[in-house]
C-alpha cells in the first residue's frame, strides 16, 4: 500500500488521474442510490458506504495504519471487531490497486468524454474476478458491522479503546468502526433492514458489473454518463 501511495505522491498527473477515477465512482455510487440516501432509513447506512467505502477522500493515514495492522490490532480492539477490521483493510488494498491500474488507463485518453473514458479505462483493466471479490468484501463488511451491533456491550466497548486506539495509531480505523457501528445500529434494531440494504447493494452493484464488462460500449457509456448526470442535477 506504501509503494502504491509514493507512486502517485511521485506523479502529479497520476494522482490527478486517480482522483478523477476515485470522484467518478463515487458519484455513480450517489446516482445509483439516489432513493437510499434520501430514504429516512437508510440514508445513514448509504452515506456511510458513499463516504468511507466508494468515497474520493484521501484515506493516506488509514492507509499507514493498515500497513502496521496485524500487530497492533489484536493488541488493541475487542476480538469481536478483528475481522471486520481485517477485511476492510483487504478491501482497500484491493481498491488502491484497481484504481490506480484504472488511473494509469485514463491517462492514456485525456480529451474524452467523463463516461467514456471510464468505460474505455474499466475493460482495458478487466479483471473481473477481483472485482466481484472487492463487491463480496463490501458486502461481507457490511453484515459484519450489523451482526457486530447485536453483540451487548460491544459499543461500550469501542468507545473505551479510543485513546488505547489514538496511542497505538489506529485513530482512523477506530473512527471508521465506530461510525460503521452507528449507522449500522437503526438497521440492525429493525428486523430484515440490514438484510434489505446489503441485498440493494449487491443487486446494483452486479448489475454494474455486468453492464461495464459485458454491454454494447456506447450502451454502457450512455447509462453511465445518465447515472453520473443525476448527481449533477442533485447538487443544484
Amino acid at each position: 500500500m506504501v509503494a502504491l501511495r509514493q507512486k502517485v505522491v511521485d506523479q502529479p498527473t497520476l494522482a490527478l488521474a486517480l482522483h478523477t477515477v476515485k470522484q467518478v465512482q463515487a458519484r455513480r455510487f450517489s446516482g445509483s442510490y439516489q432513493d437510499l440516501l434520501h430514504s429516512a432509513s437508510y440514508a445513514a447506512c448509504a452515506n456511510f458506504f458513499l463516504e468511507e467505502l466508494y468515497g474520493a477522500k484521501d484515506f493516506a493515514e488509514r492507509d499507514a495504519q493498515f500497513a502496521r495492522i496485524a500487530g497492533a490490532l489484536e493488541r488493541t480492539f475487542p476480538q469481536q471487531v478483528v475481522a471486520t477490521a481485517v477485511a476492510l483493510a483487504e478491501l482497500h488494498q484491493l481498491t488502491e490497486e484497481l484504481d490506480l491500474a484504472m488511473a494509469l488507463n485514463w491517462q492514456l485518453q485525456p480529451e474524452l468524454p467523463t463516461a467514456q473514458a471510464y468505460v474505455l479505462a474499466w475493460r482495458a483493466v478487466g479483471r473481473r474476478e477481483d472485482r466481484h471479490q472487492q463487491l463480496n468484501t463490501v458486502l461481507e463488511i457490511g453484515q459484519e458491522l450489523g451482526q457486530l451491533t447485536r453483540k451487548p456491550g460491544l459499543y461500550f466497548m469501542l468507545k473505551m479503546m479510543r485513546k488505547p486506539a489514538q496511542l497505538a495509531g489506529l485513530g482512523a480505523l477506530q473512527n471508521f468502526l465506530e461510525s460503521g457501528f452507528r449507522h449500522f445500529a437503526d438497521l440492525a434494531h429493525n428486523k430484515g433492514t440490514v438484510d434489505s440494504f446489503l441485498d440493494t447493494v449487491r443487486t446494483r452493484e452486479s448489475a454494474w458489473l455486468d453492464r461495464l464488462f459485458d454491454a454494447p460500449t456506447a450502451t454502457c457509456v450512455t447509462e453511465l454518463a445518465q447515472n453520473l448526470a443525476l448527481t449533477d442535477v442533485d447538487q443544484r
